[in-house]
């Protein structure tokens, strides 16, 4: 959502450096996916997972492109659903879908399985479908197993590089140059697919200077946090809600508090 991400830097007072480092990619119809499908249809799958809204999106769009969309969502309204936060749950509530259970924020994976546990829904020994994101999330499945589920798999999209990557190798050059003040990340893949491309230009060393020093990295929430550190970068800023709103806000109220730290320090000897 670069448009709505660059209109609120916007309107907090900064000037946005639009960098999309993320596609989201729609995977041609499988077997799998018509297989789940027709197990909800039939009342075989009696729990849905679903992670993402645009896996929440496609999966009912694939029902309909079998002909199946008013069979598949009737079954879905008698089926145990879950969401890991509020981007299915927007999908899904005015399709007068009920939810069993919504995590509770960060929402992350680990809220959601806290939140299974603490309760009373049993999946043991029931037949359930874990729509992924753009990736296979194998932790989740594991866990879901631990609780006597049989899980049965699918992915809708894939998380890949855009095809033009001019901006992202523009937008690393300014970091390296410290041209920008901050970077905001509002998912995992921005920072695997950031550290990708730098890796390709042979710039990560700088990119990892640039973001440990000067330039202020502020990450959406807990898993995006994670990815970066993987990189070797910790975030100083994280909003108290992982949503777009509050990361702007953060970021401009970090940066804003070291401007006024700036001005109000003495002058060093010699400055």
């Amino acid at each position: 959502m670069p448009s709505q991400l660059a209109s609120l830097v916007t309107r907090h007072g900064g000037e946005a450096v639009i960098a999309p480092a993320l596609l989201e990619s729609p995977l041609p119809m499988r077997r799998d996916v018509q297989d789940v499908i027709e197990n909800i249809c039939s009342g075989a799958i009696t729990a849905v997972v679903f992670l993402t809204g645009v896996g929440a999106r496609a999966l009912i769009t694939a029902a309909g492109e079998l002909g199946r969309e008013d069979e598949f969502l009737t079954a879905l309204r008698s089926a145990t659903v879950l969401c890991r936060g509020p981007k299915p749950v927007a999908v899904l509530r005015p399709l007068d879908v009920p939810l069993a259970l919504v995590a509770p924020e960060p929402y992350t994976s680990e809220d959601l399985v806290d939140a299974i546990r603490a309760s009373d829904i049993d999946l043991a020994g029931r037949r359930i479908a874990l729509q992924h994101y753009g990736e296979v999330n194998a932790w989740l499945r594991q866990e879901l197993e631990a609780m006597g589920a049989d899980v049965r798999e699918i992915s809708l999209y894939a998380w890949q590089l855009p095809v033009d990557v001019g901006p992202v190798v523009d937008a690393i050059q300014r970091m390296i140059a410290r041209d920008v003040d901050g970077v905001l990340f509002t998912t995992q893949a921005q920072a695997h697919n950031l550290f990708r491309v730098a890796a390709d230009e042979g710039l990560t060393d700088g990119l990892q200077a640039a973001l440990s020093a000067d330039v202020v990295v502020a990450s959406v929430g807990p898993v995006c946090t994670r990815a970066l550190r993987k990189h070797g970068v910790e975030p100083r800023v994280q909003p108290g809600h992982p949503k777009m709103g509050p990361l702007v806000i953060a970021l401009a109220e970090h940066l804003a508090a070291g401007e006024s730290a700036r001005a109000g320090a003495p002058a060093a000897p010699g400055a």
